[in-house]
């Protein structure tokens, strides 16, 4: 016998007693929870072609920001308890997490690849749950490292799912398709992108016309849940009409309709989306696998020590109609409600004005034992302060919303300046930009339509700087960490250890791509993340860049 035939061999005797059992579809190199998996027909070169055209990708630096956007956003912040001073990034996995921390099941490298496919054959879908790496990958982001927000989207889904079901169910769609509100807002009705995108289906401007949503000055009816979800299931039908396939109907809705048909051209008219899969967009690439991940752990996050996470106060709410124009200050003071509850509860109003008229009402949210108190006041709250809010009862031009998201309205001035392009960096947050480029954080958001204080790698940010000064910050876009220290007088961090420790109680680890603190951890025997905060004087733990030394205690 050769030796590439025993290598060969041994390969198909190490799969067939790891992973015990392989499904293989023609033409899907993922593994079909639709195949009969106990009775599967196994033969070793297919298997062995299945493994390396097999889709394995992880896509965690995709998904991660609209979770980070959900953290920020002041209902869930208030609901859940949650500290705005420090909002964990998606890629920071829960320093609590040990090896015995799933009670109900092995940890997660453990489980079988049989064990995820029996699971999503048991959901008896409409849409087919194929298994392969990149779903098993995505599978791991929701249920280790972004754990403690899972629990929080699976809390939110209480409120949001018999809304999307019952819609659903009108188009006569399948109810699954719900799951793809996680991965497009993580169920954060005010989620935007940087592309435009709003709402809990990510509406582009052009498409939510089509599909009847308004958005003018006033409202944005992508953000309504309601109005979004039934043009989301009209979409989703239309797209259905187009191609007959689940998969390539929900890689459409992420790309849109012309980067399918491209891939199909491309590919030789192959409408099969594990057959294009390499000919689509990387975020459409992990769409379909980010789909069928949530499809599972929203049905089996128990199986992974994952509960569902309540907030301190009811998401219950109903809504009323209004024929008149109204300012939701005047229903926070005739009520007693906050504003950022009454913004929270009616994301589509834009400018605080309800523009209602008696040919043209449109719906008041509130907290559902508010309902009442309001129909009894309904006029009363009309007549509140009405000059002011609506001077000869007419519709004014719209105030300025200041929220705790948005402090200041001022534009930044740019006279004097030229704009210079500069691309994010791993481990690189806005503040750091921002001290090598002597601008304000402030500044950068806007200037790039950023939310919060999220940004990724290769990101490109547009900034503004002195004219007489461009090539000077031209260059930082080449420049290393620590030369961009030096460029604004800061040398290198060095900590300040006592007298008696010497270079040799240390270890020195230097951070690869992928690091994390309690990552790192967990390689050094005793030693814990905030030994390794408190030693190397971190504390922005998503501040770790490539290449960066750091001091690690050696434990007796």
């Amino acid at each position: 016998m050769t030796i590439r035939k025993s290598i060969l061999v041994l390969q198909f005797v190490l799969i067939l007693s790891s992973a015990k059992v392989f499904a293989y579809t023609e033409n899907k190199p993922g593994i079909s929870a639709s195949t009969n998996v106990e009775t599967a027909y196994i033969d070793s070169t297919i298997i062995l072609d299945s493994i390396y055209t097999s889709p394995n990708e992880a896509f965690d630096d995709i998904f991660s920001e609209k979770f980070d956007s959900l953290m920020n956003d002041w209902y869930i912040r208030t609901a859940y308890n949650i500290d705005s001073t420090r909002v964990p990034s998606s890629l920071d996995q829960d320093p609590h997490l040990s090896q015995e921390c799933f009670s109900v099941e092995s940890p997660f490298g453990t489980i079988p690849d049989s064990v995820f496919i029996q699971r999503l054959q048991a959901l008896n879908s409409m849409i087919d749950l194929t298994y392969n790496e990149s779903v098993k990958k995505m599978i791991e982001f929701y249920s280790v490292k972004i754990r403690k927000k899972v629990e929080i989207i699976i809390g939110l889904a209480n409120y949001y799912f018999p809304m999307f079901e019952e819609t659903l169910d009108k188009y006569n769609l399948p109810v699954e398709l719900k799951y793809m509100a996680i991965i497009e807002s993580a169920l954060n009705a005010k989620a935007y992108s940087r592309a435009g995108a709003s709402g809990l289906w990510q509406f582009m401007y052009g498409t939510g016309k089509k599909y009847g949503l308004e958005v003018n000055s006033y409202v944005d009816q992508r953000r309504d849940p309601i109005k979004s979800t039934e043009a989301a299931a009209r979409y989703l039908s239309d797209l259905y009409n187009i191609y007959q396939d689940w998969h390539l109907v929900i890689a459409a809705y992420n790309c849109g309709p012309g980067n399918i048909n491209k891939a199909i051209a491309r590919s030789g008219g192959k409408r099969d989306y594990w057959s294009i899969y390499y000919r689509l967009p990387r975020e459409t690439r992990g769409y379909v696998p980010a789909f069928i991940s949530a499809a599972y752990i929203m049905n089996y996050y128990k199986h992974h020590n994952l509960s569902v996470s309540t907030p301190s106060f009811q998401l219950h709410s109903d809504s009323v109609l209004v024929t008149e124009f109204i300012n939701l200050k005047q229903v926070s003071e005739a009520l007693n409600i906050s504003m950022e509850e009454l913004r929270e509860l009616n994301p589509m109003y834009k400018k605080d004005i309800i523009p209602a008229q008696k040919n043209k009402p449109y719906p008041l949210v509130l907290p559902i034992e508010q309902i009442t108190k309001f129909i009894e006041k309904e006029k009363d709250i009309i007549a509140h302060n009405r000059q002011h809010y609506f001077p000869d009862n007419r519709l004014k031009e719209p105030e300025a919303i200041t929220t705790s998201s948005s402090k200041s309205s001022n534009v930044p001035n740019i006279k004097g300046k030229t704009k210079v392009s500069y691309t994010v960096k791993t481990g690189e947050t806005i503040g750091q930009i921002a001290e090598w480029f002597n601008a304000k954080v402030s500044d950068i958001k806007y200037w790039n339509n950023i939310r919060g204080n999220i940004i990724r790698a290769e990101q490109k940010l547009t900034i503004y700087v002195p004219t007489g000064s461009v090539d000077d910050y031209r260059d930082l876009e080449t420049m290393t960490f620590e030369e961009k220290q030096r460029f604004i007088g800061k040398t290198k961090i060095t900590n300040i250890v006592a007298q008696e420790e010497t270079e040799t109680d240390f270890i020195i680890h230097t951070v690869k791509n992928g690091d994390n603190l309690w990552e790192i951890a967990k390689k050094y025997s005793g030693v814990s993340a905030d030994d390794i905060k408190r030693l190397n004087n971190i504390t922005n733990t998503r501040g770790l860049y490539i290449g960066q030394k750091l001091k690690i205690m050696k434990k007796s």
